[in-house]
């Protein structure tokens, strides 16, 4: 399964995810670099939903966000 999406939807579901959660982004990326040591990205969106109950689409963005960053420090 793709893990594209759009940049907009990406930002629409990052915008909603502390509303939803009680929790901000930046502490979200905190638990899944500290979580398990994941390759896949499905495997992340899956432990995400598992281990914190979230919604598919948050988790999903979520990793892909955590992905965007880490991919970002790489180029520093």
């Amino acid at each position: 399964m793709s893990h594209v999406i759009s940049d907009e939807t990406h930002r629409n579901l990052l915008s909603r995810i502390p509303h939803c959660t009680g929790r901000d982004i930046a502490d979200w990326l905190r638990t899944v670099d500290e979580g398990p040591a994941l390759s896949r990205f499905e495997e992340k969106v899956s432990w995400l939903r598992g281990e914190h109950g979230l919604a598919y689409g948050h988790a999903k963005a979520i990793v892909h966000e955590y992905d965007l960053r880490r991919a970002a420090r790489r180029l520093l």
